[in-house]
């Protein structure tokens, strides 16, 4: 079986003529007077998408694209140039450009690449040549007709599969060399359901780093179609969320986004060592309850936000951010880590190979806690139940958040009763961190769909936490 190693040179290097010497001659070029560090990134991307509505195949698209990143350091400084040709011509402008942009600081001596091998979380494979269209879109039909075949108020089925994999080579100043094969797929099912004039929708996805037999030939896509349906007819009862500040219990797995969310982002180190996050300058302090343990996990095998080096050539490492309510960690790059006199984490992270890397998240989750979750619903009295949810967003400078719940039900005398509609979450995520009562021990990790933003560039994530008893949150709803 090839090594990563060995399939990024024979896919980025060797058709455009070159080799590990080659990139030394490169940085040559790029470490000129001034320089401190630099690195090269390349990647080559394949990527596919089909969608079936009704049953009837909308879009199929296919894409391949490829490129090389040069970053040039001096102090805070950063170089960068792209160019989407892998040559010798091109790395040489790109190099002259990322050295004139950051040019002022000491000398950095090369040294020899050494080639690592690293971990193997993934296969080393393209999902996309391992199973045939045909297979793939009759997957996507069989699920619009297992759908309308389930409930007749089912209106509208929309199905759709995506995969590829990219082939990542990073090369540094310091000797590091390491490659990376990683592959993604993923499915999404979205149902509209209709019932006397009044209509809902249910979503439902998953995926990971394997190939789309692991993906499509068990259950999985039934199931992930079944509890888009089951979300669907959940609304089409759901009355109008009540508002004001309430218990709230969230539900295990993919809640954890508010968690990502509130919480992650003032994690990543280039917002701590620029004083802007809530969480600056706040090692050793207690920031949330006790029994609150939250890492960042990167070493997860086939998790869709796990890789086997990060986009700097770091390996990845399961990290503690907040160990029994203690901040004891932040999630770093090597900027960063070395700006603020720490350790690289294996979180530096890049769209592409035309975006330069920054601090960001793999997979967060919190641990399980002791508690069971039936505990939790017993002691509200009157509180909400939030089992799932859709958009959010976070100012990392105040830890401010809000958040719409997809999925919620009220808590009454200890029970949970009738689902609700338009219910949002808003509070403050250091404050809702010290107000976890109850930890469950149900910790359950999403199926595989999260997508996260920052500075304009998007890459996968995993989430997950145990169920929460919060004892105060803000609800924004539809009923006073």
């Amino acid at each position: 079986m090839n090594l990563p190693i060995q399939i990024a040179e024979t896919r980025l290097l060797l058709p455009a003529g070159l080799d590990a010497g080659g990139l030394e001659r490169t940085f040559g070029t790029l470490l000129g007077p001034g320089i401190d560090f630099g690195d090269l990134y390349f990647q080559h991307a394949r990527r596919e998408s089909w969608t079936v509505e009704d049953g009837i195949v909308k879009d199929g698209a296919h894409s391949i694209e490829q490129g090389v990143g040069v970053r040039a350091i001096s102090g805070e400084k950063t170089g960068f140039s792209y160019s989407d040709e892998i040559n010798g011509e091109a790395l040489l402008a790109a190099s002259k450009s990322a050295r004139a942009i950051a040019r002022d600081g000491a000398m950095q001596a090369t040294r020899s690449l050494v080639r690592g091998n690293g971990r193997s979380l993934y296969p080393a494979e393209d999902p996309i040549d391992g199973y045939g269209n045909e297979a793939k879109v009759e997957t996507l039909r069989r699920i619009d007709r297992m759908l309308r075949a389930a409930d007749p108020r089912v209106q509208q089925v929309m199905v759709s599969l995506s995969g590829g994999v990219d082939t990542v080579l990073i090369a540094r100043s310091d000797g590091v060399m390491a490659a990376d094969v990683r592959p993604l797929v993923r499915l999404n099912v979205q149902v509209i359901v209709e019932q006397n004039g009044r209509r809902e929708s249910g979503y439902a996805g998953g995926g990971g780093r394997y190939s789309y037999a692991e993906l499509l030939d068990g259950d999985k896509p039934e199931r992930l179609a079944r509890e888009a349906l089951r979300q669907a007819l959940v609304n089409l009862d759901a009355i109008d969320a009540p508002a004001g500040v309430m218990p709230v219990v969230l539900g295990s797995g993919w809640p954890g986004v508010l968690l990502h969310e509130a919480v992650g982002h003032g994690l990543e180190g280039d917002f701590n060592r620029k004083g802007t996050s809530t969480y600056a300058g706040r090692m050793g302090q207690r920031v949330a309850s006790p029994g609150v343990t939250i890492v960042d996990d990167g070493t997860l095998p086939g998790r869709r936000g796990s890789l086997n080096v990060d986009d700097e050539g770091t390996p990845t490492h399961c990290t503690t951010l907040i160990e029994d309510g203690v901040l004891v960690g932040y999630m770093q790059d090597t900027l960063n880590a070395r700006l603020m006199g720490m350790a690289p984490t294996g979180n530096g992270r890049r769209e592409s190979f035309a975006h330069l890397p920054m601090p960001r998240m793999t997979n967060t989750y919190m641990l399980a806690g002791p508690h069971d979750p039936e505990e939790m619903i017993r002691s509200v009295k009157k509180g909400l139940y939030a089992v799932n949810f859709g958009g959010g967003q976070v100012d990392i400078t105040s830890g401010k958040y809000v958040f719409s719940a997809t999925e919620a039900y009220l808590i009454e005398d200890g029970k949970i009763t009738a689902p609700v509609k338009g219910a949002t979450l808003i509070g403050n995520g250091p404050e809702t961190m010290q107000r976890v009562k109850m930890i469950g021990h149900d910790l359950a990790l999403d199926e595989g769909v999260g997508v996260c933003g920052k500075d304009g560039q998007s890459v996968p994530v995993g989430v997950g936490q145990p169920s929460l008893l919060i004892d105060q949150i803000t609800v924004g709803g539809t009923q006073a």
